[in-house]
């Protein structure tokens, strides 16, 4: 029985990729290993959003060539963004490479392990960005039993101008409410906690197939699945975020009160040289009516800084907005400069050493306002899901609550709790708080 090795770069978005090719992979009896050297077959799962992913897809790649010399591997196979977004070009510079499987192609992907060992040829499968996967298609999960990621749309429409998303996802679709629904009570069924809502703008969910957004008709079906505890947003756009969804968010319980919003500037100046489509007031009145309506939300964004044409005063407005703001979590990205985007032929680009300072000043003030709004937590009680038991030396027990997505938040700390398990739900009360992560002790029930 041949065996495949895979590795899964990018986002979450990818990573649901991932699981779905690995399930078409074991429902064609090809087993899963993680040990590369004992792999027939090797497929990297990439990602071209920014200049570092590609280096380290790149990297990836010729890392896992080398189990071609010195393994069992008989067939690379190159599936998602930097496939797609460079084609025949990937397989030109990299003779190592027996197969590209683009975005829309990766339920092609057995047919790209055959056409190599059976053909002895290699494969280019770039097919139009219009498919999606549903329920019923196989898939193996990488993530912990109690969590899982549920994407409800593929591709962009929004076509912001640093961006090359619709160019190799295409533009935005959305899977039908039937289908979600579907499949989150299977994962529910399986033992499953949390569901992760994520597409390239969650809050457009519906506008493809009903004229208008309909991300709230799909919550109102999601949260009356039984054994379902909490459903996070991921990937929300500001300016589709209704008042009809900030109540439902506030009224129901399942719905974390935890929002991940990208806005990516403050500057209206900046804003629109991005092809954003809200401005400085538009995102000020979001996060005012966000906090007014859901009393203890956590808001989470992120910021690009070193966009062409950001001056001193630009990025000195995005400090002031971010220090009057108080985000619990900030991500900060450096401008990228990606081709085939509008943004790369502006004028006025921004100097290396110039976006690094500007990543370091936005990142130190950030760490100030996390650490103090962790101090204030001290003495809330939260219901913590158990994640990570650790018992090589002193038990260390952490897990995550309604204010902590997975994989990019941090972690609490439990004291006085040995006898958890992972996927456990237990209140604890904090007791100290840090820049990235709190410490809270576990209440008695």
């Amino acid at each position: 029985m041949l065996k495949a090795g895979f590795i899964s770069l990018g986002c979450a978005k990818n990573l649901v990729d991932t699981e779905v090719m690995l399930g078409l992979l074991a429902a064609n009896d090809i087993t899963i290993t993680d040990n590369p050297q004992e792999a027939e077959i090797l497929i990297i799962n990439t990602c071209s959003f920014i200049e570092s992913a590609k280096e380290e897809s790149i990297t990836t790649i010729l890392q896992m060539a080398e189990y071609k010399k010195h393994g069992k591997c008989q067939c690379l196979i190159v599936a998602g963004c930097l496939g797609q977004r460079y084609q025949q070009d990937l397989l030109d510079e990299l003779p190592e490479v027996d197969a590209i499987v683009g975005t829309g192609a990766w339920h092609r992907i057995i047919e790209a392990i055959n056409t190599t060992l059976n053909d002895k040829s290699r494969a280019l499968l770039i097919d139009e960005t219009n498919t999606m996967y549903d329920e019923t298609m196989p898939r193996i999960s990488t993530t912990p039993f109690y969590s899982a990621y549920v994407k409800i749309a593929e591709g962009c429409s929004n076509c912001c101008s640093y961006c090359v998303i619709p160019k190799v996802r295409g533009k935005f679709r959305s899977r039908a409410i039937e289908s979600i629904v579907a499949e989150v009570k299977n994962l529910v069924a399986s033992g499953v906690k949390e569901i992760n809502l994520i597409a390239q703008d969650t809050t457009s969910y519906g506008s493809d197939l009903f004229g208008s957004p309909q991300l709230t008709a799909l919550l109102k079906e999601l949260v009356k699945i039984d054994g379902l505890m909490w459903i996070r947003l991921l990937y929300c756009y500001p300016k589709y975020f209704s008042n009809e969804l900030i109540e439902l968010i506030a009224a129901e319980p399942k719905i974390c009160k935890y929002i991940d919003l990208p806005l990516q500037h403050a500057h209206d100046d900046i804003l629109k040289a991005m092809l954003r489509q809200d401005g400085r007031s538009d995102i000020e009145n979001l996060l005012t009516k966000l906090r007014a309506k859901i009393p203890g939300i956590t808001i989470r964004t992120s910021f690009i800084v070193g966009f062409p044409g950001e001056t001193d005063a630009h990025f000195e407005d995005l400090l002031k907005f971010v220090s009057e703001q108080q985000f619990d979590r900030v991500g900060v990205f450096t401008y990228s400069k990606e081709e085939d985007t509008v943004a790369s032929t502006l004028p006025n680009q921004i100097a290396d050493e110039v976006k690094q300072e500007r990543y370091h000043s936005l990142m130190s003030l950030q760490c100030q306002i996390s650490e103090r709004l962790n101090q204030q937590l001290e003495g809330t009680v939260l219901d913590v899901l158990i994640e990570q038991v650790s018992t090589d030396q002193d038990t260390i027990v952490s897990g995550r609550s309604y204010r902590e997505a997975p994989d990019v938040d941090g972690q609490i700390y439990i004291e006085n709790a040995n006898d958890c398990k992972p996927g456990d739900v237990i209140k604890a009360k904090v007791v100290q708080g840090f820049t990235y992560d709190v410490v809270a002790e576990k209440l008695s029930t």
